[in-house]
C-alpha cells in the first residue's frame, strides 16, 4: 500500500500546493520528503484517533485510500482558514479534527473505514517549509458476538464420528477457540483449545462424551462464552443380565414349583434407556424389565427370552433362560392313525405331551397279539390287511403324579364310492389341470396320475391331486389314468381321462333372410374335454362380445345360438365363425349368411300438386301407382328453390318431411313459405328397399273462378233496379198533372181518366169532369187482381192528337236470390 501510495505524480503534489503558493508561501530548499509510517486498531462502533504529527502543521491534507485501490480521496484539509471536511468523511464515521492539531477523531467506527489514511502536512521553519507525510494504516475490528454450538449429531451413536462447530455471527480474526465438557457430576474439563479453527472432532465417540459442552471464543478485542449443549452419546443395549427369584437351578435352566410366584428381572445399559420385552417360548408375554408370574402353571415351562431395544438405534440384545414347571400331564392322550409302508399299513400314533416326568402310554386290544407300551408317545404299526374296515383303537395313559388313567381312541375306514376324474383348463387355456380325488377315509387315501403308458406323472397326494400340464394339441386323444390306494382296500382303484379336442357342426352352414329381420345362427360341440366355450366372431373378424347392441347369445353346456339382429345387406352379409378352443386342440367351421334386400317397390307419378289457396302456404299433393308391386310405405321430399330463379337446383339438399303408410295417395304440406318456391317428389319403399323417386314437381297457383262475382254482381244489379222502379213508380204517380205523358206511358191513358185513385182534395173535380165525359167499360183482357189494384180502361179515348195512341204496358220484375 505504501508503495502504490509513493507512486502518485508528482504533478499531484503541485495542484495541492497551489493554494499555499498563492498566500506567499514559498518553499526555498524542500529537501527530503519525510515518510512515515504507523499502524494503529479501532473497534467498530468505537472511537480512534489518527495522528498527524507532533504538533499543528501550517498546511494539512488528509486522504483515505481504500484497501485494494490506488486512488486517494480527500477526507480533510486545512490551507490556514480552518479545516475543510468533505463528503467522504459521512462514509467514514462521525470525524472530528482535535483542536490545536491536525490528529482527527473517528467515533463510531464503521467497517468502511478500514484502509491507509494520508496525511501530507507542509511547516513553515526557518530554514524554509518542510513537508511530512504520515501514513496511518487502520485496521477496524469486529469484537466476536456470543457464539453458539452447532453439532453434527446431537444423539451421536457410540463408535461413531461427529463434529462440532463454534458459530459466530462476527469477529476479527485470528479467534482463540476454547471446548469446555461439564459432565453429569458438574465436573468442568477443557476438552480442547484450537487456534482459528471454530470445529472440534471427536472422532470416536464413547459413552463418557456424554454431558454439557460450551464453547469459549476471543479475539483481539473481547471473549464470548457459548450457552451449554447437550452432547448425548447412544449406545446399547449390553447383553442382559437376568435374575430370576426364588433361585432355584437345575440341569436344564431354572425350575419352579407349580402355583408359586416367580420374579423375572432384566437389566442391560443403554442410552436412551433400553425398552424390555419377555418372550415365553417365542411369544411376547409382557413389556418391562420386571416379569412376575402369579401362581406359576404347566404351563408356564419353556423359555423365557428377554429381548432389550434401544428404539433409538433400532438395535437389541437378548439373553433365553429355560424354566421348567414340575406338572403332572394336561388333558388326556391324543391318538393318530397314520399310513405307512406304502399306503400298506397303519401306524398307531399316541402322544400324551407335557408333565414331568413323561406318562406312561399303550395301546389296546394288543397290537400283534402283544402289549404296546412307551412314554409320552407311542407308535405301533398295524398289518392293513389284518384290519377290518371301522375297526376302533384305544391308548391309556397314566403317570405317577394322578391316580387317574386317561385315554384316546381312534376309529379307521375306507373312502366311500370309486375316485372321481375330471380336467378343466386355466385362462386362455394356457394350462391343463386334471383333478383326481377319492373323498372320505381315515386315514385319507393316497392318489397319482398315470400316462396311458404307465409312466406315472407329478407327484403322489393325499385325497385329491391335481396334475398340471402345459396346453398341447399332442394330448388330443390321449388317456390318463387316476390310481388311488388306501390301506384298508386291497387293490389299487383307478379312473380314466380321454382328452379331445373340440369339433363343431351346425345345422346350416348358410342361411338366408331378408334385411331388417333377425336371423339365428347355431353351433354344436359334438366332442370337447376339456370343455370349453363357444366363440362367435361376425363377418370382419370381429369378436361379438365387443358389440352387445348387434349381437345376442343364447350359450349351453354344448351348443350357442347367434341372433343377428336387424340385418343389414351391406354390413351383415358374410361368413360368420364359430370357434372353440380348449387345451388340447381348437377347431372353427364358417357359416355363411346371406341377406337379401327386399323387392324394389313400383314408381310413382303425381297426378297433382297445387296450392289450396292464393295464401301459398299450404300444398294439396295427389300421387299414383305406375305397376302393381310390393311396399310398406312413402315418404315424401322437399327442396328449396333459390331466389330469383326458382328452377330446381341439384345443389340443394332434400328434405324428407314425412313418412306415410301404403294406403296414402294424398297428403297436404302445411306451413310454407308464401314467398318462397318449392320442389316436390314422393317415394316409395319396401321395408329398407328404396324405389325411384318420382318426377319433380313444384306447386301450381290455384285457377281463377268468376262464377261467385258474377252471380253476386247480377243480384246486386237487379236489387238496385227494382229499387229505382219502385221509386220511378211512386215519383209517376205523384206527379202525373205535371207529367201526364209520363204517366200515360207507364200506365195508359184510359187507367190514367177512369180509374184514377183520388189520394188529394185537389185531385177529384178534374176527376170527376172526365168522368163525365165517357163512360166505362171492362176491356176483354182485364182480370180480377188488375181490377184491384189498376182498373184497365173499358174504351179508347178518341179525343188523342194521332200517332199519340195509349199503349199497353206490362212491367214483370224478377227477384233471385
Amino acid at each position: 500500500m505504501v508503495h502504490r501510495v509513493l507512486g502518485v505524480p508528482y504533478i499531484w503534489l503541485t495542484v495541492l500546493f497551489l493554494p499555499l503558493l498563492l498566500q506567499g508561501v514559498e518553499i526555498l530548499d524542500p529537501g527530503q520528503v519525510v515518510y512515515t509510517e504507523t499502524k494503529t486498531n479501532g473497534v467498530v462502533g468505537r472511537g480512534v484517533i489518527l495522528e498527524c504529527g507532533p504538533t499543528l502543521p501550517d498546511v494539512y491534507i488528509w486522504g483515505f485510500t481504500q484497501p485494494g485501490t490506488d486512488t486517494i480521496r480527500a477526507v480533510v484539509y486545512n490551507f490556514g482558514k480552518g479545516p475543510k471536511i468533505q463528503k467522504l468523511a459521512n462514509e467514514l464515521g462521525e470525524l472530528t479534527v482535535i483542536s490545536n492539531s491536525a490528529s482527527l477523531s473517528i467515533d463510531k467506527l464503521p467497517l468502511a473505514a478500514e484502509g491507509v489514511y494520508t496525511c501530507q502536512a507542509l511547516y513553515d521553519t526557518p530554514d524554509g517549509a518542510k513537508l511530512y507525510y504520515y501514513y496511518v494504516f487502520l485496521r477496524v475490528l469486529v469484537p466476536v458476538t456470543k457464539p453458539y454450538i452447532v453439532m453434527s449429531d446431537s444423539s451421536p451413536v457410540e463408535g461413531t464420528s461427529m463434529i462440532m462447530r463454534c458459530g459466530l455471527e462476527n469477529g476479527t480474526r485470528p479467534i482463540n477457540y476454547i471446548w469446555e465438557q461439564e459432565s453429569r457430576e458438574s465436573k468442568l474439563t477443557t476438552m480442547a483449545e484450537i487456534y482459528d479453527d471454530n470445529q472440534f472432532n471427536l472422532t470416536d465417540v464413547n459413552r463418557n462424551h456424554t454431558g454439557w459442552y460450551r464453547c469459549l471464543a476471543s479475539n483481539q478485542v473481547n471473549q464470548q462464552r457459548s450457552d451449554r449443549v447437550w452432547l448425548d452419546t447412544i449406545f446399547g443395549p449390553d447383553q442382559p443380565q437376568i435374575d430370576v427369584t426364588p433361585y432355584s437351578v437345575t440341569e436344564r435352566g431354572y425350575s419352579a414349583l407349580e402355583r408359586e410366584t416367580v420374579s423375572l428381572l432384566c437389566q442391560a445399559s443403554s442410552n436412551p434407556p433400553s425398552q424390555y420385552v419377555w418372550f415365553y417360548n417365542n411369544s411376547q408375554v409382557f413389556a418391562g424389565p420386571q416379569f412376575t408370574i402369579t401362581k406359576i402353571l404347566r404351563m408356564h415351562t419353556g423359555h423365557y427370552a428377554c429381548l432389550a431395544q434401544n428404539t433409538y438405534l433400532n438395535t437389541r440384545s437378548r439373553k433365553t433362560i429355560t424354566l421348567t414347571v414340575y406338572y403332572p400331564p394336561d388333558g388326556a392322550p391324543t391318538c393318530l392313525i397314520l399310513p405307512t409302508n406304502n399306503y400298506t399299513d397303519l401306524a398307531l400314533l399316541c402322544t400324551w405331551e407335557g408333565g414331568i416326568p413323561a406318562a406312561a402310554l399303550r395301546w389296546t386290544p394288543y397290537v400283534f397279539e402283544k402289549e404296546s407300551e412307551g412314554f409320552s408317545n407311542i407308535t405301533k404299526i398295524q398289518k392293513g390287511q389284518d384290519t377290518a374296515n371301522n375297526s376302533v383303537f384305544i391308548c391309556q395313559g397314566s403317570h405317577v403324579a394322578s391316580n387317574e388313567i386317561k385315554s384316546c381312541s381312534v376309529k379307521t375306514w375306507a373312502p366311500y364310492g370309486e375316485p372321481k376324474c375330471s380336467a378343466y383348463a386355466t385362462r386362455n387355456n394356457e394350462y391343463l389341470m386334471l383333478s383326481c380325488s377319492w373323498e372320505g377315509g381315515f386315514p385319507r387315501a393316497l392318489v397319482w396320475w398315470s400316462s396311458s403308458t404307465g409312466d406315472m406323472q407329478g407327484t403322489s397326494e393325499e385325497n385329491a391331486n391335481i396334475l398340471v400340464l402345459r396346453s398341447s394339441a399332442t394330448y388330443s386323444g390321449k388317456a390318463f389314468v387316476c390310481h388311488a390306494k388306501h390301506p384298508l382296500v386291497k387293490e389299487i382303484k383307478q379312473c380314466v381321462l380321454k382328452l379331445e379336442a373340440p369339433v363343431l357342426v351346425t345345422q346350416r352352414s348358410v342361411m338366408t333372410v331378408y334385411e331388417g329381420n333377425d336371423v339365428q345362427l347355431s353351433c354344436v360341440l359334438s366332442r370337447n374335454y376339456p370343455v370349453t366355450e363357444i366363440s362367435w366372431y361376425n363377418n370382419q373378424k370381429q369378436h361379438v362380445n365387443d358389440i352387445p347392441l348387434k349381437y345376442v347369445l343364447e350359450r349351453a353346456a354344448a351348443w350357442t345360438n347367434l341372433t343377428v339382429r336387424e340385418t343389414d345387406s351391406e354390413t351383415d352379409s358374410g361368413q360368420y365363425w364359430c370357434s372353440a378352443t380348449n387345451a388340447v386342440g381348437g377347431a372353427e367351421i364358417p357359416i355363411m349368411l346371406m341377406v337379401k334386400r327386399y323387392p324394389m317397390p313400383p314408381d310413382l307419378s303425381i297426378t297433382r300438386i297445387m296450392y289450396n289457396s292464393r295464401h301459398r302456404t299450404d300444398v294439396d299433393l295427389d300421387w299414383q301407382l305406375q305397376s302393381e308391386g310390393d311396399l310398406t310405405g312413402f315418404f315424401i321430399e322437399r327442396q328449396r328453390l333459390p331466389e330469383p330463379a326458382k328452377k330446381r337446383n341439384t345443389d340443394v339438399p332434400w328434405q324428407k318431411l314425412i313418412d306415410l303408410d301404403p294406403e296414402s295417395r294424398t297428403y297436404q304440406i302445411n306451413n310454407l313459405d308464401p314467398n318462397g318456391a318449392y320442389a316436390f317428389r314422393i317415394t316409395a319403399i319396401n321395408h329398407r328397399t328404396i324405389g325411384n323417386p318420382s318426377d319433380i314437381k313444384s306447386p301450381a297457383d290455384p285457377p281463377f273462378n268468376a262464377y261467385p262475382a258474377v252471380i253476386g254482381a247480377a243480384i246486386g244489379g237487379m236489387i238496385i233496379a227494382t229499387i229505382i222502379t219502385i221509386l220511378l213508380f211512386m215519383y209517376v204517380v205523384r206527379n202525373r198533372n205535371n207529367n201526364p205523358r209520363l204517366h200515360d206511358l207507364i200506365f195508359g191513358r184510359q187507367n190514367s181518366q177512369s180509374r184514377e185513385n183520388i189520394n188529394f182534395p185537389e185531385d177529384e173535380v178534374p176527376g170527376t169532369a172526365e168522368g163525365e165525359r165517357g163512360t166505362e167499360e171492362p176491356g176483354p183482357s182485364a182480370t180480377p187482381a188488375a181490377s184491384m189494384a189498376l182498373p184497365r180502361p173499358t174504351a179508347t179515348p178518341t179525343n188523342l192528337p194521332p200517332g199519340k195512341e195509349p199503349v199497353n204496358v206490362t212491367i214483370t220484375v224478377m227477384a233471385s236470390s
